[in-house]
């Protein structure tokens, strides 16, 4: 059956590395002192432990991600050297067994896979900083984006990992791919956690199997403008999501239909699309792929989340530093009139942070607002990045250390 069970997977995916882990049961057991929500990770028959990471052979691991220029990066693609592949079958009853370690590269699919017929899939993104005095690198809050996977999960009827099963995952990636971690101030190494539906099915249904997957790759500044104010649009023609939808979890359906606007948007020079609420085309949701905030005489606002708009980790990460320092932040319906007063607008995300807003243009009129050093956004931006790269004490106990 264990052979069987690693013939199924993919080429590729059979590149394993060549350890493994001698400690399996010693992880086990503090997953499960830890209170891990997705079951035993101690292995069962047919299925493989993890990988040791401290057998790998790493000769080149500190030599600085190969000829990548660190002062001219931006937010692309760069393979890197592993990812970490575990799959869940009928026989797992909703656990995931431990992953392990590939070589990354292609993976195959069946033609009726769940994720290829019925975009049954979710995705995460999140950010690994090497620290300043180069010890270990540093995670920021991860156990929201495992939490907020599962959250994901239940509603795309899909089994999730736990939360202990993901955090570990993403540690064991970064350790992989440490090379390609950016030097302190040139970036971060960007992770991609992907779950899909990758068994075959052909009428609509949960898929037979499923696939958790985190893949890694040297990311800068989102925004071709880099740390520069971006310029929105505002399109009252498409809408990213509507009430009863899945606009409030990260599922990879959510992303494809905005490619249309966006392009529109950027072939008429502008950065990014902003979007109205589907119902009566007035409100602020979001941003392709960031949250907003308005300002207003010292007054922070942002559209709540109310099932249309996706939870963002940086968002509730914004409001509570707000919060502490001073501000008041009203979470609620926020108009296109609120915007169009606003002194400052500006947005967040994983891979964006805080990204002030320049001008916003609606209905052919352009809305300019305050940017700049005295600005609420950049003295959120600041305090931010600070205590996700290791510059100012975490007093809140949101960075996660890997070492």
């Amino acid at each position: 059956m264990a052979a069987a069970s690693t013939m199924a997977l993919p080429a590729a995916m059979r590149s394993i590395l060549r350890a493994r882990r001698s400690n399996v049961a010693t992880y086990a057991a503090r997953d499960l002192q830890a209170g891990g929500g997705g079951g035993s990770l101690l292995p069962r028959r047919g299925q493989s432990s993890l990988p040791q990471l401290d057998h790998v052979d790493r000769s080149d691991e500190e030599s600085g991600g190969g000829e990548i220029d660190w002062d001219k990066l931006g937010f692309g693609l760069t393979p890197t050297d592993y990812m970490y592949v575990t799959r869940c079958s009928p026989e797992d009853r909703g656990d995931f067994p431990l992953g392990e370690l590939c070589r990354y590269g292609n993976i195959e699919l069946s033609p009726s896979s769940g994720v290829l017929n019925y975009a049954q899939g979710l995705f995460e993104g999140m950010k690994a900083y090497r620290r300043p005095d180069r010890s270990g690198y540093t995670l920021f809050r991860p156990e929201e984006n495992a939490r907020r996977m599962q959250h994901g999960a239940e509603r795309m009827c899909m089994p999730a990992p736990s939360v202990e099963q993901f955090v570990h995952a993403v540690k064991q990636t970064v350790l992989a791919n440490r090379r390609w971690v950016p030097p302190q101030g040139k970036g971060a190494l960007y992770l991609r956690p992907l779950l899909m539906g990758s068994g075959p099915i052909l009428g609509l249904a949960p898929a037979p199997e499923y696939t958790f997957l985190i893949y890694a790759a040297p990311v800068g500044n989102y925004f071709k403008e880099g740390l520069a104010p971006i310029n929105l649009v505002v399109h009252d023609e498409f809408h990213r999501a509507m009430p009863g939808g899945t606009g409030g979890v990260k599922t990879i359906a959510n992303y494809a239909p905005m490619l249309r606007a966006q392009t529109d948007a950027k072939s008429k020079g502008f950065t990014d699309v902003l979007y109205l609420d589907s119902v009566h085309k007035r409100y602020l949701e979001e941003v392709s792929s960031c949250n907003v905030f308005v300002v207003k005489g010292g007054v922070v606002a942002t559209p709540a989340t109310r099932g249309t708009i996706l939870p963002g980790i940086t968002r509730k990460s914004v409001i509570e530093l707000a919060r502490d320092r001073g501000y008041k932040v009203e979470e609620r319906l926020v108009s296109i009139d609120d915007l169009m007063g606003a002194d400052e607008v500006f947005c967040t995300g994983t891979a964006v942070v805080v990204a002030p807003v320049s001008t916003v243009t609606y209905q052919g009129n352009k809305y300019e607002f305050r940017t700049g050093p005295d600005t609420v956004s950049q003295e959120l931006y600041t305090t931010l990045t600070s205590i996700q790269m290791g510059l100012a004490e975490d007093k809140k106990g949101w960075t996660v250390a890997v070492e």
